[in-house]
């Protein structure tokens, strides 16, 4: 479907003709007539899918068709973390780039004259607050901040902020907005929490869910069957014989990733660090460092598997086997993009193989076993569905060696606070040169701005 045909306005088509996006992706063109029908929403959709676009293009357009007198917070954006909150406010310049919608964006790390920054577009009433939890709660307790007359209340990345301990707080400010609101909440997996935290929050709401797609066939799949302490090695001969450049090393928690930057920077590595230990702005810049080349090799926990683009990533390595089949796709999706290839690389320790062998069925396929290098000793056997059973028969055995890791993602609770941005903008000058077609479609009208489109990119956002 193209997204012409769906009920937007030619200003917001004219803003997505002129970032070339065409085609509507599958959670694009589910979810986004029903939220333009007033419905509470549930949407689960993996990373990638075009999920910000889904949400925002229909909110942004109903919010233009407003009193333009208006000067109370309209709708709230929940993020996890500062990075995603960040990329979803660059996403809603561009698509409101021709109506006279504005947003402000509230996460910690700040000095004062952001904090006041942030205090200023809270008064004065932004359309569109997109936030972190921990941050917009601080705002609130200050006595400032009314939310009684929001309109549209998204959660995004809602699995990921319930991993981060952010349920509570979400509680909290629910409490401040009105019964009569739109509540949607995107997901990338459904967990029973999810399910707990919609039955609170949500009234009768419509379900959307798009199947996680399988990888990429240009990503090259490999693994390593070993034991904990042949990790680090395994990682060190993949540096001598594979790629030494653009990499994202995963791990499951903030210390692990500390030692492997420590190891690989005494190897003449250019490594860098990302985790929920690191100040907001060492964050921002060591990302903004890999982006630009000056660190070839990057290793960090779950918080940047999802929701940031980083682009020709070589190859992608789970120094730690993830929980979720769909925490594996995330993290190897980082490479191979654009039509690049892209190389994926997994170590999985005796007591990670049945959560390995999970994800191998998830995919449909075995994932090619690499050999350990010999100087690194004997590796264990990989037997993934029998420890998958013996764990299942625990009250009739001793207590099995192969139980697996806690979930990840708890090590992001220092993430709850997160940095600032405020999106001026000169919407409303722009907004000029196309006033006589801000009028909605009809039934009978013409295909607008998009007749003249040159390209069939998906909003991917």
């Amino acid at each position: 479907m193209k997204f012409d045909e769906l009920d937007l306005s030619y200003d917001i088509l004219d803003a997505l003709d002129a970032m070339r996006f065409d085609e509507c992706t599958p959670i694009q063109e589910q979810a986004i007539p029903v939220i333009l029908e007033g419905r509470d929403l549930i949407a689960v959709a993996q990373t990638g899918t075009g999920k910000t676009a889904a949400y925002l293009l229909p909110v942004i357009d109903r919010l233009a068709d407003m009193p333009e007198a208006k000067d109370y917070v309209n709708c709230i954006v929940m993020s996890p973390t500062r990075e995603l909150a960040q990329q979803i406010d660059r996403q809603m310049e561009g698509f409101a780039y021709y109506v006279p919608v504005n947003s402000v964006a509230i996460y910690g790390g700040t000095d004062g004259a952001g904090f006041a920054q942030q205090q200023r577009g809270l008064k004065m009433g932004a359309d569109v607050v997109i936030a972190t939890p921990g941050r917009l709660l601080a705002h609130l307790q200050m006595g400032y901040v009314d939310l009684s007359r929001v309109s549209y209340f998204i959660l995004d990345e809602a699995d990921r902020m319930l991993d981060m301990g952010f349920y509570d707080d979400i509680m909290q400010i629910v409490k401040h907005l009105p019964k009569d609101r739109q509540t949607l909440m995107f997901s990338a997996t459904m967990p029973p929490k999810i399910h707990q935290l919609a039955k609170a929050i949500l009234n009768d709401p419509a379900e959307v869910k798009i199947a996680v797609s399988r990888p990429t066939e240009k990503i090259d799949q490999s693994a390593f069957v070993c034991h904990e302490g042949q990790k680090t090695g395994i990682l060190k001969h993949l540096f001598r014989t594979a790629h030494s450049q653009r990499v994202i090393i995963f791990s499951s928690s903030k210390i692990k990733v500390k030692e492997l930057a420590r190891e690989l920077r005494r190897c003449k590595l250019k490594t860098g660090e990302m985790h929920s230990d690191l100040d907001q702005n060492v964050r921002e810049e060591v990302l903004l460092d890999f982006r630009a080349g000056k660190i070839d090799v990057l290793v960090a926990t779950d918080i940047v598997a999802r929701g940031i683009d980083i682009d020709d990533i070589a190859m992608v390595v789970n120094y730690d086997v993830p929980r979720e089949a769909e925490d594996y796709v995330h993290r190897i999706g980082r490479t191979a993009r654009a039509n690049a290839d892209g190389k994926a690389v997994t170590l999985v320790s005796a007591k990670e193989q049945s959560k390995f062998g999970q994800i191998e069925n998830f995919l449909g396929y075995e994932v090619r076993k690499e050999t350990v290098p010999a100087e690194l000793g004997e590796a264990p056997e990989y037997t993934p569905s029998r420890r998958q059973s013996s764990r299942g028969d625990r009250r009739n055995r001793k207590p099995s060696r192969s139980g697996g890791k806690g979930r990840k993602g708890n090590n992001s609770n220092n993430d709850k606070s997160n940095n600032n941005s405020i999106s001026n903008s000169n919407k409303r000058n722009s907004r000029k040169n196309h006033q006589n077609h801000s009028r909605k479609k009809t039934s009978g009208g013409a295909n607008g701005s998009n007749s003249s489109k040159n390209s069939s990119t998906p909003a991917q956002s």
